[in-house]
């Protein structure tokens, strides 16, 4: 017991003390800060309890070093209640104190871990290390300055070493990967952190892992950890494994490749799906994949073998973790959902995270949050508990008739299982008749009336689906303790949560109304026999709120940086459209670090002005003959880049009939998986590649491979998209201006993405074509040209465009 004065300032004391009274003397609990003398200098009441008895606040707890409460008994001696929060905290480093109601006494339970002053990381450390006597310069013997580059990694610096968010566009060329990575490396060697860095692609993550990171340990002298993390159902999950071959039955038809499979096992050095010499059949992999849902932890009886254990163990240990923004998301749902952000979640605690690749945040959110099913989906997890093949009967719910004392209740579950087929059916032939000859429909006050049979058939799915894990659960409730941590049991499980999580969304669609903040909406799809199918979608109407909650106000630096965050000269689009827009002001910082490229002298910005507008008659047969002609202008060498895959796969057949006899080899997206068909097309430098959604970002082939961009319609999402859609009414509801203040700035960050695909290095040259007349025609245009660099320009008739680029390419 000690005197309170020498832990507390008087005015927290006397703010303590207050708080007491104004409770009725009952238990307070207070976070506190201490000073560098150990002293509680800040102090912040967050929740009043009753004689012997107060709430701990988690949210309360992330900010605070110290936790208070009292005892208006006067008895300080900790509760055993007391003992175990005050153990919880300690393994964050927070201390726990007991006071009693005059704050004249203090039971110091837990000291707090003082925080070790961090160390700054110098900017003119950062321009040493990049300038023309750097160690940059001494590694590479291309090595040119670039101010643009120590400018950027000195506000990243800067970012870091203010616990600041950073909002940084970089042009191509800039060589933003080591102005992040170098800051980032010496602020967690120095301080002993952990950095995020999360990336929207798997291109961008394993050139840092292959290339910029090893050089970046030369550049900083000091040879750092970094570990590549995946998504767990990228690992193989050994248990899993061996209950598919006992259950051959399932995979009769993949036993061959489940036998390759497990030879490679033996000898997989990470146990993940990219280090197969070959790609599985999904059916197969999502069999015998790690599962968060599956994951029995320490009791598996191959913990110490487990690939995502291995991979845990190594990230623990690391400095630097690169993930994509998927994964991360799955990290940071954990943490919002009570992990916290001071513990293990999906990666180990962090407190900072760089974004590359930023402009791709908004929907790598919107298609992480979003939740879905389908027929497939839900007879997946039915056939794990229940199915008959050929006339055999299969599944778990066989051995947990042998495991459980409810076994009666195992041939009610069987018989649930065909009711919930019936009602799936009637579901999906109601959704077909709504969809009719459109790709996709969306729920909202102006279809609703036509969607009462679908609705209903919603609700009659989930309860089918709640009387058959009803059953099930009274199976596994029978099932003895020690027979709990059999696999068959955890498998069991795992099915049922995913059986419910469906009726879930059942609910959440019968409850739209009351459910605004969400998007649902239905898409047909199809099967490769051709059969159609609906897949039920709720999205989330805004990621704003998400990513204020989970990303910016918890980490204490953020940085976020793209060759693409601006529209025009200005970033409010993209602060608007993931929540940073409402960020405290001194917290937030901003820059934009231009191209070293020569654009000026190296790229010709053509618009044909003779084109017919889109909406105009004839628009894609001209599209179609300016395309052959722009081609044999470049005499290859180009990426065609469209907006919907109908108008390509006509182009394309048109561009075949006449650049074949002239030994142009023309590939289109869908012939091949897309690795293959860019190592085609940069090996084939005569070769185009016609191609449209994925590969107006992402593609990179610097020299003669690419020559010619063409852009054969300006990028507007269609307007029936359903979240589209839906975003475009919130905005029109709020007074806004759906066009001007989505529409278009979508269209134009994917527009400087496809402009983004000609220069990949210095000694790039090349020409962009746009063939969309609208640039030029439509008040909106100067946007798009406002928004890209300054180039060489030819907006004149085709017929002068054509010579112009021939002239530019090789002359």
């Amino acid at each position: 017991m000690s005197e309170a004065k020498s832990y507390f300032t008087d005015e927290v004391a006397e703010l303590i003390r207050v708080a007491i009274s104004e409770a009725g003397g009952n238990e307070v609990f207070v976070t506190g800060n201490v000073d560098r003398n150990g002293t509680v200098c800040e102090a912040r009441v967050s929740a009043r309890g009753h004689r012997t008895a107060v709430p701990v606040i988690d949210s309360a707890v992330e900010s605070a070093e110290v936790l208070i409460h009292n005892h208006p008994s006067g008895r300080l001696e900790p509760s055993d209640a007391d003992l175990s929060i005050a153990s919880r905290v300690a393994e964050a480093g927070l201390g726990f104190y007991i006071v009693d109601n005059d704050v004249s006494r203090v039971y110091v339970v837990v000291e707090p871990v003082p925080l070790k002053e961090k160390l700054p990381v110098e900017e003119s450390e950062i321009a040493e290390l990049l300038g023309e006597d750097g160690p940059l310069s001494e590694l590479n013997p291309n090595y040119e300055p670039r101010d643009s580059q120590i400018t950027l990694s000195m506000n990243v610096a800067r970012a870091f070493n203010g616990s600041a968010i950073g909002v940084y566009e970089a042009g191509t060329g800039v060589g933003k990967s080591y102005a992040y990575l170098i800051p980032a490396a010496l602020w967690a060697l120095r301080n002993d952190d952990r950095i995020v860095i999360s990336t929207a692609t798997i291109n961008l993550q394993q050139q840092l892992m292959n290339n910029d990171i090893p050089t970046v340990r030369k550049i900083v002298g000091v040879d750092f950890k970094a570990v590549l993390m995946k998504g767990r159902q990228n690992y193989l999950c050994l248990r899993r494994y061996a209950e598919a071959v006992r259950e051959r039955d399932l995979f009769e038809d993949e036993a061959e490749e489940l036998a390759t499979i497990g030879e490679w096992a033996e000898t997989t050095a990470d146990g993940s799906r990219s280090d197969l010499s070959f790609m599985p059949k999904e059916s197969v992999w999502s069999r015998i994949c790690s599962e968060s849902d599956a994951c029995m932890g320490v009791r598996c009886a191959d913990h110490e073998r487990c690939f995502v254990m291995r991979v845990r163990k190594e990230a623990a240990s690391a400095s630097i973790l690169l993930v994509n923004h998927h994964l991360l998301f799955a990290d940071l749902e954990a943490r919002m959902g009570g992990v916290g952000y001071d513990d293990t979640a999906v990666l180990p605690p962090f407190h900072h995270i760089v974004f590359d690749e930023a402009h791709a945040i908004e929907d790598a959110a919107t298609s992480f949050f979003s939740e879905y099913f389908t027929r497939f989906k839900l007879i997946k997890q039915l056939s794990i508990l229940y199915r008959v093949r050929r006339g055999a009967v299969a599944g778990h719910l066989l051995a947990l008739e042998r495991l459980s004392s409810a076994s009666g209740e195992v041939q009610n579950a069987m018989a649930a299982s065909n009711g919930i087929k019936d009602a799936y059916t009637v579901l999906e032939d109601a959704a077909l008749l709504l969809l009719g000859g459109e790709g996709s429909w969306r729920l909202s006050d102006a279809t609703a009336s036509g969607a009462v049979g679908v609705l209903e058939a919603m609700g009659f799915l989930r309860k089918k689906i709640a009387e058959f894990t009803g059953v099930v659960r009274e199976v596994l409730e029978g099932v003895a303790e020690e027979d709990q941590n059999d696999p068959v049991v955890w498998e069991s499980k795992f099915a049922l949560r995913r059986l419910e999580f469906a009726g879930s969304l059942c609910l959440n669609f019968t409850e739209w109304a009351e459910r605004r903040e969400s998007v649902f909406w239905m898409e047909r799809l199809r099967q490769r026999d051709g059969v159609p199918y609906p897949r039920f979608v709720q999205t989330p109407l805004s990621v704003a709120p998400m990513m204020r909650e989970g990303v910016f106000e918890p980490f204490s630096t953020v940085v976020c940086t793209s060759a693409t965050l601006r529209i025009g000269k200005r970033f409010d689009y993209w602060l608007h459209r993931i929540g940073l827009d409402l960020v405290e002001e001194e917290r937030f910082c901003s820059g934009v670090h231009e191209s070293p490229f020569p654009y000026r002298t190296n790229v010709l910005f053509s618009i044909p002005t003779d084109s017919p507008l889109p909406e105009e008659p004839g628009f894609q047969e001209w599209v179609q003959t300016a395309v052959v002609s722009l081609l044999q202008a470049s005499a290859g060498h180009a990426l065609v880049l469209f907006t919907s895959y109908e108008a390509l796969r006509g182009a394309c057949a048109v561009a075949r009939e006449a650049l074949s006899p002239l030994g142009i080899t023309v590939l289109k997206q869908g012939d091949d998986d897309r690795a293959r068909l860019l190592e085609s097309f940069k090996s084939d430098e005569e070769s185009v590649l016609f191609a449209t959604d994925s590969f107006w970002e992402g593609v990179d082939a610097p020299g003669d491979a690419l020559l010619h961009v063409i852009i054969t319609k300006l990028p507007f999402r269609v307007p029936s998209d359903p979240v589209h859609a839906a975003r475009s009414e919130a905005i029109e509801a709020s007074g806004g201006n759906s066009f001007m203040e989505l529409s278009l700035p979508e269209a134009v960050v994917r527009f400087r993405q496809g402009f983004g695909r000609l220069m990949r290095r210095k000694t790039d040259k090349g020409a962009v074509t746009v063939l969309d007349r609208r640039i030029l025609a439509k008040r909106y245009g100067r946007i798009f040209i406002e928004s890209i660099p300054e180039t060489r320009q030819c907006f004149e008739p085709l017929a002068e465009v054509l010579p112009r680029v021939e002239r530019f390419l090789y002359n």
